[in-house]
C-alpha cells in the first residue's frame, strides 16, 4: 500500500468527532482514503465529506484546513497520509 502524507492533524473535536487537518501537500478531495497515523492512532477512513469554514467543498487544495468527521480519535499533530489508488 503507497501512501503520500498530505497534512497533519491541527485540531480534533471529541463531542462532534470531527477532526481540522492543515493540508501540507498534494491536497485531498471527497473520494480519497486517509491514514491517520501517531503516536497511539493508526486507522485509515475514506472521506465521505468535507468542510471548509462550515461550506461543503470537494477538494482541499495544499494550505488549506478542513473538518472531516472520522470514526476515531486522533490526536494533534497526528500524520495524515492519502492511500494511492494501485
Amino acid at each position: 500500500m503507497n501512501e503520500i502524507e498530505v497534512g497533519r492533524v491541527a485540531d480534533y473535536f471529541a463531542h462532534i468527532g470531527v477532526v481540522a487537518i492543515e493540508v501540507t501537500a498534494e491536497g485531498i478531495k471527497v473520494g480519497d482514503t486517509l491514514h491517520f497515523k501517531g503516536h497511539t492512532t493508526d486507522f485509515t477512513q475514506k472521506i465521505t465529506s468535507m468542510q471548509v469554514e462550515h461550506d461543503q467543498v470537494e477538494e482541499a487544495p495544499v494550505g488549506s484546513n478542513v473538518g472531516i468527521k472520522v470514526k476515531d480519535r486522533v490526536r494533534t499533530h497526528d500524520h495524515v497520509f492519502r492511500v494511492a489508488e494501485e
